[in-house]
């Protein structure tokens, strides 16, 4: 949830970026001990994934419980413990490491898993599916290989051979999906349904069924997680809950503490003062 930037490797490669470890809660704990990196897809899927992110971990000599506050998108990840596809998980969900190791995920735009699934995404909403399940022979090659592959940049390219020989194909009303999605992201005054549908010029009804099928969930959840993201951060610079509330477009301070509490995992009072932990 903190706009602080994780330590990054900053190897030659222009596709590497930094990244805000915007859901985490909590980044501070061992700070130290892990790299985040982003990459930038190739231009061949950029249509369809946002961008590839890599958890590096070394050293851990007491396991550590990462908790996240997820996104309205669709992931792959493929680590020791794991490799499978999540949907659109509207609860916090978490992951322990140990020791030492490495994640591998692929964060699809909103939307942008439709073609590789072939299928409405709500079909996967809360769920995780196993790659090989999803893929059959070729996707438990696919997390063989990447398991089996040491440069974090190589296994990046094996998951873009994958998908490219999947065929993707662009759609429309995916690319709709995704920029109404971050439309709702990227205003905060946005809190409404309705406001979203009069701005994208579809009924209530069309852009629920439109979430529905591309996003997996609906733009009401959508619209409350993204500003449950922002409150957070918000809560962490010390705003006050009243104040927030309002601005949010929640009824009352009670109505936010509870949304909040129920994604977080603790009331703001508290995440305020573990986020201004030294």
């Amino acid at each position: 949830m903190s706009s602080m930037a994780a330590r990054v490797p900053r190897p030659p490669d222009a596709r590497l970026v930094e990244t805000r470890l915007r859901g985490w809660i909590d980044p501070y704990a061992g700070l130290d001990a892990f790299d985040f990196a982003r990459l930038a897809p190739s231009p061949g899927l950029a249509a369809y994934v946002d961008h590839f992110w890599v958890v590096t971990w070394t050293g851990l000599a007491e396991p550590y419980e990462q908790r996240i506050v997820s996104h309205p998108t669709v992931n792959m990840t493929i680590t020791d413990d794991f490799h499978r596809v999540a949907g659109v998980i509207k609860g916090g969900f978490s992951y322990t490491m140990r020791g030492g190791g490495r994640v591998l995920g692929t964060r699809f735009r909103p939307g942008g898993f439709r073609t590789f699934l072939g299928a409405p995404v709500s079909r996967l909403t809360g769920r995780f599916v196993e790659i090989g399940e999803l893929y059959g022979p070729a996707g438990a090659a696919l997390v063989e290989r990447v398991l089996a592959e040491p440069d974090a940049r190589t296994a990046v390219a094996l998951v873009e051979a994958f998908l490219l020989g999947l065929g993707p194909r662009r759609d429309p009303l995916a690319e709709e999906a995704a920029a109404l999605v971050a439309m709702a992201e990227g205003d905060g005054s946005l809190t409404r349904v309705g406001e979203l549908a009069a701005r994208s010029g579809r009924s209530v009804r069309s852009l629920q069924r439109l979430f529905r099928d591309y996003v997996g969930a609906g733009p009401k959840w959508v619209i409350r997680r993204f500003r449950l993201h922002e409150a957070a951060e918000r809560v962490s610079q010390g705003l006050d809950l009243a104040t927030l509330a309002a601005e949010l477009g929640y009824t009352d301070q009670a109505h936010l503490t509870r949304d909040f509490t129920a994604a977080i995992g603790m009331p703001p009072a508290a995440y305020a003062r573990l986020s201004a932990r030294p």
